[in-house]
C-alpha cells in the first residue's frame, strides 16, 4: 500500500469529519478507519492541527519553512567566524556546491 501524503487543507478537513464522528458516538478506532488513517496518525494531527483552521496551518507552514532558512544562516555565519574549529572535518563528508554542509548518507 503507497503512503498518501495529505496537504494541511486535507488534514483539517479530515480532522473536522473526525470530531463530527467523535460527537456522534463513534470512537476512535472507527473514524480513523472511515479516514483511512491510523489511531496514532489521527492523535498526532490532533496534536498539532487541533483547533488550527486551513489560512492558519498555511501560515504554520512558511513559518517552519523560514525558521529552516534562518538555521541555515546562522550555521553559515557560525563557519564563516570560526573556519579553523572545523578544518579537522574529513573532506569526503562534503558535498562540492555546499562545501560547509555535511552530506547525508543513507
Amino acid at each position: 500500500m503507497k503512503r498518501q501524503r495529505n496537504s494541511p487543507e486535507q488534514i483539517i478537513r479530515k480532522l473536522r469529519t473526525a470530531e463530527q464522528m467523535l460527537s456522534e458516538g463513534k470512537t476512535i478506532g472507527e473514524a480513523a478507519k472511515a479516514l483511512e488513517v491510523s489511531e496514532q496518525t489521527l492523535h498526532r494531527w490532533r496534536n498539532q492541527y487541533g483547533g488550527m483552521k486551513a489560512a492558519d496551518t498555511k501560515r504554520l507552514k512558511e513559518l517552519e519553512r523560514e525558521n529552516g532558512q534562518l538555521k541555515c544562516l546562522v550555521a553559515d555565519k557560525e563557519l564563516a567566524a570560526h573556519p579553523f574549529q572545523h578544518a579537522a572535518c574529513p573532506t569526503a563528508l562534503f558535498s562540492d556546491e555546499a562545501p560547509h554542509r555535511p552530506v547525508r548518507r543513507p
